[in-house]
C-alpha cells in the first residue's frame, strides 16, 4: 500500500522549488530570463549558474534569513519595505 501522505524528517527543512530554496530559484530566473529575453541563452544559464554558485556559498553555515538580515543593515531604508522597525543607523532608542 502507497503512503498517501509525505511526512517531512526534519521540520526545519526549507521550502524548495526543484532542488533549490526560494531565494536560490529567484536568484537563478532572473538572470536566465534576461538570456531568454534578450536571446543569450547560453550566457543566462551561465549567470543563472554563477548566481546560484554565489547564493549558495552566501548562506554557508548562516541563517536562512541572513541576507534579508545584511539587506536591512547596509541598503536604504525603502528598500525592503519594513515599516515597523527602527531605522538600522539608530544605536540607541528611548524605552
Amino acid at each position: 500500500m502507497a503512503d498517501r501522505y509525505i511526512i517531512p524528517r526534519r521540520l526545519d527543512d526549507p521550502e524548495l522549488i526543484g532542488f533549490w530554496t526560494i531565494d536560490e530559484f529567484a536568484g537563478m530566473i532572473v538572470p536566465f530570463t534576461w538570456g531568454i529575453l534578450s536571446q543569450h541563452i547560453f550566457i543566462g544559464i551561465v549567470v543563472a549558474f554563477g548566481a546560484w554558485f554565489a547564493l549558495r556559498k552566501a548562506k554557508a553555515g548562516r541563517a536562512s534569513s541572513w541576507l534579508t538580515h545584511a539587506a536591512y543593515w547596509y541598503l536604504p531604508a525603502g528598500f525592503l519595505g519594513l515599516r515597523a522597525t527602527p531605522p538600522s543607523h539608530c544605536r540607541l532608542l528611548a524605552g
